[in-house]
């Protein structure tokens, strides 16, 4: 592929020169169309029984794209109180919110209860905590309702800093651990409304998850009357594009899924709601960064083309090694990959490994033009940070109509210094 954003009409017929002129650099520049369209396609992937697809906040906390997912008819996860915030704010209802911590005080655990958002608990330890908040604000006992997020022994994902699930994971109660649940939710009178897990993160192989999908069913036997059952998220998306690289393969994934699903219902007598958490997904297309190149040289051989791209910006390629798909931009229009040379896109943060991308073959970057990173929706600004003392960029809303709204304003200095 020559140009991904050129095939999609990605901008909308505006300029993005005209769009940095205005917002400046660097700058997230989401797509409303691809959003709607990929969370309108995971709100399908169950259609026989009841489901929802909860849209992992994590992965991008914006407002203004909660409502998005809010009217697209999503449901989401909280990893924290600040998320279950930002969804009240956003308007979604203590219905449509499940709060997925790990590892938290009791004040957290305090406020969803409080709030009468549904907990999982992700070890025996915190069911035990939540049970002690319980009796210390008095619930009554049909209202201490809870999950609990369950290791399914088996993990995926595109690296291994992503892989939640299998033996090497901070994350869920062991299957062995089980009949512990049982005697901890009897101590303190709670209800173990639905089950969990999370085998990883970005991977582009169903079979892994649905794998994981029969083996949790199975697990889910030993509880009784279950309301839910969430099997995670983790579907990935083609970063490398460029090299034609094929989508998710949903339709495939969603007629393998099904006799998965009729095999348990058949089983357990019932139907309770089926949930996915799809976060990378939902988001990760819908976004581009737009840099600017400050500088260009050559050391011992090796060429760098240098942005305000950071990775105080754009963390995932330093923490992940993570590939993102650069295209060049040359008066706002893409120049041709016809003629390639191996180039280092890097930062202008103070580290060795502030590199967004490694010798990478590209168009020959010259001082002045834009450097458009591709899918970075999900896990790109929500990991901003302020190293360096840069404030984090503007995030705009290319919407349906081709008209551009900014979403976040850009940090300044001033902030910054506002906690002194």
């Amino acid at each position: 592929m020559n140009s991904f954003i050129e095939s999609v009409n990605y901008f909308k017929g505006n300029n993005p020169e005209d769009i940095v002129k205005q917002y400046g650099t660097p700058l997230y520049v989401y797509s409303e169309e691809i959003l709607r369209d990929r969370m309108h396609k995971v709100s399908q992937v169950i259609t026989k029984y009841p489901y929802t697809a909860n849209y992992s906040v994590k992965a991008n906390t914006n407002v203004n794209i909660l409502k998005i997912a809010l009217e697209e008819g999503l449901n989401c996860d909280a990893m924290s109180t600040g998320e279950i915030e930002m969804l009240f704010k956003a308007g979604f209802p203590k219905e449509r919110i499940f709060f997925i911590p790990n590892n938290v005080a009791s004040s957290e655990l305090k406020y969803s209860i409080e709030h009468e958002v549904m907990t999982s608990l992700d070890s025996l330890s915190q069911l035990e905590l939540f049970g002690q908040c319980c009796n210390d604000m008095n619930v009554a006992p049909e209202k201490r309702l809870c999950a609990v997020r369950i290791n399914p022994g088996v993990g995926a994902g595109h690296c291994e800093k992503v892989v939640t699930g299998g033996k090497k994971t901070k994350f869920g109660i062991a299957e062995e651990d089980i009949p512990e649940i049982f005697k901890i939710t009897e101590k303190y009178n709670l209800t173990i409304a639905g089950i969990n897990q999370h085998i990883g993160s970005g991977f582009m192989d169903g079979q892994p998850y649905l794998d994981a999908v029969t083996n949790f069913l199975e697990i889910a036997l030993q509880f009784k009357n279950l309301k839910f059952i969430d099997f995670g998220g983790g579907y990935g998306i083609p970063y490398h594009k460029l090299d034609d690289e094929k989508d998710y393969p949903m339709e495939d994934f969603k007629k393998k899924l099904e006799p998965i699903l009729d095999n348990f219902v058949s089983k357990y007598g019932s139907a309770p709601m089926f949930k996915s958490e799809p976060g990378r997904y939902c988001v990760a297309e819908s976004s581009v960064i737009l840099g600017r190149v400050h500088a260009t040289k050559q050391n011992n051989g090796h060429l760098y083309a240098g942005t305000d791209i950071g990775m105080n910006v754009l963390v995932r390629p330093s923490m992940y090694d993570s590939w993102h798909d650069v295209e060049v931009l040359r008066g706002g229009k893409p120049v041709s990959r016809d003629n390639l040379i191996e180039q280092n896109v890097v930062g202008n943060i103070c580290e060795s490994g502030d590199i967004l991308a490694k010798e990478r073959k590209l168009p020959r970057i010259e001082t002045g033009d834009l450097a458009c990173i591709l899918d970075t929706g999900a896990y790109g600004w929500s990991m901003c940070s302020t190293y360096n003392s840069r404030p984090r960029p503007a995030e705009v809303l290319i919407c349906k109509d081709g008209t551009v709204k900014q979403i976040r304003r850009r940090e300044t200095i001033e902030d910054l210094m506002m906690l002194f």
